[in-house]
């Protein structure tokens, strides 16, 4: 629900678009639900940057110098575009390899909003706290500040993106 919310409003050429979504029971009874995001056919950053060694076509694949650098420039314009021209600040809150996804052209499409937050103008950082039961994010590129109970602020999404730079 903190998704869909999230990409609800904005549009962005470095963002994941979400085509549809599902709702229903699965056989177990519980509630299954799915966003169905546009499809990425060169996978995630992970996938690129510590590939498996099962994998032969992951052995293949190698990012130049330029690739890397217009990667980093996607997520960059990405994050300026949620922290500074959207309707609301939003702020992603788990800025990493896997949820930089990559098209055709490589060009980097931000995705993974599951724990992102929305901040208001109206609402000061103080009303915004990660969680009350603990730290949300990744380890290894969440903000360490974060581990002190410090509001959510863009300045967590700056550290993560260094981290993945």
């Amino acid at each position: 629900m903190v998704e869909c919310e999230s990409l609800r409003n904005i549009r962005h050429r470095n963002l994941v678009k979400i085509l549809t979504f599902c709702s229903s029971i699965d056989f177990e009874g519980n509630d299954f639900k799915a966003l169905i995001y546009e499809f990425m056919p060169n996978g995630n950053l992970e996938m690129w940057l510590h590939p498996h060694a099962n994998d032969i076509q992951d052995e293949q694949r190698h990012l130049n110098l330029v690739q890397r650098l217009n990667i980093a420039i996607d997520i960059a314009i990405a994050l300026d575009y949620l922290h500074h021209h959207c309707h609301m600040q939003i702020i992603h809150c788990d800025i990493k390899p896997n949820s930089t996804l990559l098209d055709d052209d490589l060009t980097a499409h931000l995705s993974d909003f599951g724990i992102s937050r929305i901040l208001s103008e109206a609402t000061s950082r103080s009303q915004n706290h990660t969680s009350s039961i603990g730290i949300n994010g990744s380890i290894g590129y969440i903000a360490p500040e974060y581990g002190a109970g410090t509001d959510v602020s863009t300045h967590g999404d700056v550290y993560s993106f260094g981290i993945l730079l």
